[in-house]
């Protein structure tokens, strides 16, 4: 085969062992030019790890990478890069003290002078739908913003051949829509697209051909458009999905509530809530629907306790005014938290599970007259490990060893296990597979059976229909009416997004 009649990539056996741990066993792939090819798995399946190789970010233990038929050697991201090999990561690789311009600047080597490096990242968000501000901080960008800046940094390098893992994971609808627009043009143009999801109806509404991975190692090839969601889902998980169920319940006592909350952004691009007036009772489930960048970082700031308001009743928690109170007295009321940072926020990295579990869990038995009990931390990250089906080599697991469903996983669980009166949670089921969303969804749905307040911020409207008693939208750090569910259209959110609220009944 000549090299201009091979595939752009070929995959021949790529085995990546860690420790006892087989991540990719004896994988073959190819990509052809101008194909979207999709990579499907559950969490842990060994899609990151195998795209991460072909990145250049690790070696593999065995087989060999072919480009457009020849035999290469990636040792590291900037071979990858000279390669044309560009990828957007799931877990961010940005620099928090940095400003977006500056972060792109490093990718590209040798970058144009400052004000030509703003006008192109203006010029590509504008044009891809993922509008950035060159000037602003990574620190105080929210995950969805994140997302942006990592897309457009790789846009920036004329990629021939464009990895994306979780692309779509916070961006709005809109921004969806644009994205394939963007994707379907550079395959038009000859990129070659290998595109990571758990959404399964992207999958079959974008891409040529489907790969799915499974335990490592690759269980089938497919067309997606010739195959349902369901029969995705069955090539992915080996069985058939687990359906939720939200049966119809009457709320108790106001658990958590928000009265005039207004909080001024510490950001000079962020966004100050105006305002704000919201009630949780106990077994309700709340959710709040909006575009990234809309309060949403400034409002999680505020109730769960990182930032203070300037009135003690403007958050309440069960009979107490908390709205002056921080994070830990929070937590000893009954509120628990899930972040949408999972990485850095949510958990430390460089911490294993059994650590990570001490730092939300002193208060709950974890520390006692200030030393850590570490047999009652090992425990507790055991059982949350076997409930929630974390895939992890132990207790003893750092936090970023895991994949980032499997974080998500240990997360969610961890909060549950500290029985909350009131939990908050942030995009609960961002990156995580279609298996392990629905089991997210359910355990969120069960506690709010068992009485608990949860209240969660998500930009997918569909897991919101799919959980939610009651739907809020927040549009320029403003709160729309919590209706229920019922009261709700796709279209009607769409419009509140805007920040006109008129047409909703108070």
């Amino acid at each position: 085969m000549t090299a201009a009649a091979a595939p752009r990539l070929g995959l021949r056996g790529i085995t990546k062992r860690y420790g006892e741990t087989i991540a990719n066993e004896a994988i073959d792939l190819d990509v052809t030019a101008g194909q979207i090819h999709a990579l499907l798995g559950e969490n842990g399946a060994g899609k990151s790890t195998l795209m991460k190789i072909v990145a250049g970010v690790t070696t593999p233990d065995a087989g060999r990478i072919e480009w457009q038929g020849v035999p290469v050697s990636i040792r590291n991201p900037a071979q990858a890069r000279r390669l044309g090999i560009g990828m957007v990561f799931q877990h961010f690789a940005l620099f928090d003290t940095l400003t977006v311009a500056e972060n792109i600047a490093l990718a590209l080597g040798e970058a144009p002078p400052g004000r030509e490096l703003a006008a192109r990242i203006a010029a590509v968000g504008a044009r891809y739908g993922v509008p950035i501000a060159a000037e602003r901080s990574v620190h105080a960008l929210s995950v969805g913003e994140r997302q942006r800046v990592e897309i457009v940094r790789c846009l920036l390098q004329s990629p021939r051949l464009l990895i994306l893992d979780e692309p779509t994971s916070v961006l709005t609808p809109q921004a969806v829509l644009a994205l394939f627009e963007t994707l379907r043009r550079l395959a038009a143009e000859g990129v070659s697209i290998l595109y990571i999801s758990h959404k399964l109806a992207e999958i079959r509404a974008l891409c040529d051909v489907a790969t799915v991975l499974r335990n490592g190692r690759v269980s089938g090839t497919v067309l997606p458009r010739a195959e349902t969601a369901a029969s995705l889902a069955r090539l992915m998980i080996g069985g058939e999905l687990p359906e939720c169920r939200l049966r119809p319940r009457s709320a108790g006592e106001v658990r958590l509530s928000l009265h005039d909350l207004s909080v001024p952004s510490a950001d000079p691009f962020g966004t100050s809530l105006q305002g704000i007036d919201l009630e949780v009772r106990a077994g309700e489930l709340v959710g709040i629907a909006g575009v990234s960048g809309n309060g949403q970082a400034e409002l999680l700031g505020a109730l769960s306790g990182e930032t203070l308001a300037a009135s003690a009743r403007a958050v309440r928690i069960g009979d107490r005014d908390m709205g002056r109170l921080g994070a830990a007295a929070r937590r000893r009321s009954g509120l628990r938290y899930v972040p949408e940072e999972r990485l850095g926020r949510g958990t430390v990295p460089e911490m294993d599970l059994t650590a990570n579990c001490v730092l939300t869990g002193a208060d709950d038995g974890l520390v006692r007259h200030g030393l850590v009990q570490y047999d009652a931390a090992r425990r507790c990250a055991r059982e949350i490990i076997a409930r929630c089906a974390v895939k992890a080599t132990g207790e003893h697991a750092l936090a970023a060893s895991l994949s980032g469903g499997n974080v998500q996983k240990f997360i969610v669980g961890r909060e549950i296990r500290f029985a909350p009166r009131v939990l908050l949670v942030a995009q609960p089921t961002w990156g995580v597979d279609v298996g392990a969303a629905l089991g997210i969804r359910q355990a969120l749905i069960d506690l709010r059976d068992a009485g608990v307040a949860v209240l969660v911020l998500c930009e997918e409207l569909d897991e919101l229909f799919a959980i939610c008693d009651r739907i809020a939208v927040l549009a320029r750090g403003r709160l729309s009416p919590a209706l229920p569910r019922s009261r709700w259209t796709a279209e009607a959110i769409g419009v509140a997004m805007t920040g006109d609220f008129s047409a909703l009944a108070a």
